[in-house]
């Protein structure tokens, strides 16, 4: 007799038909409706929660860097292409310069990335249930809350690439040229925000060199269409890098080689997916991309999926034996990687693996996942845990600015000082948005960052300014070079219920000597 060993199969069933009998867990019933009604419900509640958090929570270091791009826009910038200051700039536009408003077009885009996972559930895995497994399990990522949340380049990769892999799967079911064109539109969206969209691109490239179906369409013009319609979105990054030293994309590709041989980032890196993604869905993620890497061999309907995570995290995981990675790099790779999830979720109980840990891991995904995130929310919202400096959210985002605004606008006044120095971009970018009444901020060095705001005048920076620091030692030659009198007059805490989450020092800067320096972002 022959004995084989069972693969999980892909499901194959069509948008809004009824789902087969393929749940290994008993609390969700086999084809029932009711399973897409709840998720609607769900993926709404933790919609919500998003919007109203967003519009709680004081911006984030980078949100108000992007904020003072939109301030001045420009064909690109320094670390990224410049979508996300035009998102902003519209957001702002519509509500006004304040959280909300500044994050409200990465909101909307969320919404847009959990529609386009939906269908994508319902055509590579099954119907509706099959669309709000994976639109749901994308939703109880941390990595969905922290990114759609907050208005970074990261929202919108992450937004185009669950569109691409929506087009992809499309252009598979329907076999629709056309589709070829809003993949283009796809990949150069996420082009137009961010460097890592590049990866959007070699996946796509592998999987019309992989796959059969998409050997075949190298024979048509269409997917040519596809890529100029992408690389249009790239004419204003490559030119304003050729007007500026190719500044931008010698700093971002440069990261490549940085750094020494250690094990440390590495283990950083992984823990930090386990917390964004939360343990169960990521652990049945991995177990989707195993089957469909080492079992249907890139044959199956989520070969697409397969290939857009294996090229970036081969290179995430180079990158971290040497240098940090961000935890929020891979962001776009979670689309793909609640589809994953989805397929071993949703797989045919006749052929599900005796596998404790996969059953198990069926059962908790959604659960483990909501409760990680309402503890976030709470802790966020209510401080339950006074962390402190520890807290990384508090340290990031601008809690217990406010006071501290009002001193250093109180500092500044009996002072008699003209404007505000600073020499970090973190700095600059609170200042500007949270002081009140509002002064010049004259960041006095990284010009680079500012490229497309005016310079400071020389009575700006004749002063007297105050100078504010979180790390005077680091920063202290910046100002040195250009200023023969600097006093301290002040420290000052950022706090949360009594516990300190950082601080800021305070200098009156007199005696300004040299050529004109510094911008007024």
């Amino acid at each position: 007799m022959r004995s084989e060993t069972p693969v999980l199969p892909t499901a194959n069933v069509a948008f809004g038909a009824p789902a087969p009998s393929r749940f290994p867990i008993g609390w969700l019933a086999p084809g029932d409706r009711t399973v897409a009604q709840i998720s609607i419900v769900l993926i709404g509640v933790l919609t919500i929660l998003r919007f109203a958090l967003a519009a709680y929570l004081p911006l984030s270091f980078d949100e108000s860097y992007f904020w003072l791009w939109s301030r001045h826009l420009a064909i690109s910038y320094y670390d990224h292409p410049p979508l996300i200051a035009l998102a902003i700039r519209a957001g702002t536009f519509l509500f006004g310069d304040n959280p909300f408003g500044v994050r409200f077009i990465p909101l909307v885009l969320s919404i847009a990335a959990s529609g386009a996972m939906w269908r994508s559930g319902a055509i590579l895995i099954g119907g509706n249930v099959g669309g709000a497994l994976a639109c749901g399990l994308l939703n109880a990522t941390l990595m969905m809350t922290a990114e759609s949340l907050g208005a970074t380049p990261d929202a919108l990769v992450l937004c185009a690439a669950a569109v691409l892999i929506w087009t992809m799967a499309e252009l598979e079911q329907t076999k629709d040229s056309r589709w070829w064109i809003a993949a283009g539109l796809a990949v150069g969206l996420a082009l137009f925000a961010k460097y890592t969209a590049f990866f959007l691109c070699i996946s796509v490239a592998l999987w019309l060199v992989v796959t059969t179906q998409g050997r075949q369409w190298l024979k048509t013009v269409w997917p040519y269409a596809g890529a100029a319609v992408a690389l249009a979105f790239l004419v204003s990054t490559i030119a304003w890098n050729m007007a500026h030293n190719w500044i931008s994309f010698r700093f971002q590709f440069g990261r490549v080689v940085e750094g020494h041989f250690t094990a440390r980032y590495l283990i950083e890196f992984l823990a930090g997916q386990i917390a964004l993604a939360s343990p169960f869905i990521l652990l049945l993620g991995l177990a989707g991309l195993y089957r469909e890497t080492f079992g249907n061999r890139f044959r199956g309907k989520l070969a697409f999926c397969v290939l857009l995570i294996w090229p970036p995290l081969a290179y995430f995981a180079f990158h971290a034996l040497h240098e940090r990675v961000q935890g929020n790099w891979p962001s776009f790779l979670y689309p793909s990687l609640a589809l994953l999830a989805a397929s071993v979720f949703y797989a045919d109980r006749a052929h599900w693996p005796q596998s404790r840990v996969l059953r198990y891991s069926a059962v908790l995904a959604l659960p483990v996942g909501i409760a990680i995130l309402l503890a976030v929310y709470i802790q966020t919202v209510f401080d339950v845990v006074p962390m402190g400096y520890a807290d990384p959210i508090a340290r990031m985002t601008a809690v217990g600015i406010e006071p501290v605004m009002q001193q250093i606008s109180d500092i500044a006044h009996k002072n008699g000082a003209k404007g505000i120095a600073t020499t970090k971009y973190v700095v600059t970018g609170w200042l500007s948005f949270y002081l009140r009444p509002h002064m010049p901020i004259v960041q006095l060095n990284e010009d680079y960052r500012w490229l497309s705001s005016p310079h400071a005048t020389r009575e700006e920076l004749d002063g007297p300014l105050l100078y504010i620091t979180q790390n005077p030692r680091q920063e202290w030659g910046d100002v040195a070079r250009h200023y023969s009198r600097i006093v301290r007059i002040a420290s000052l805490n950022r706090m949360r219920r009594g516990a300190v989450i950082d601080s800021v020092n305070v200098y009156i800067l007199s005696g300004f000597h040299g050529p004109l320096v510094g911008r007024t972002p």
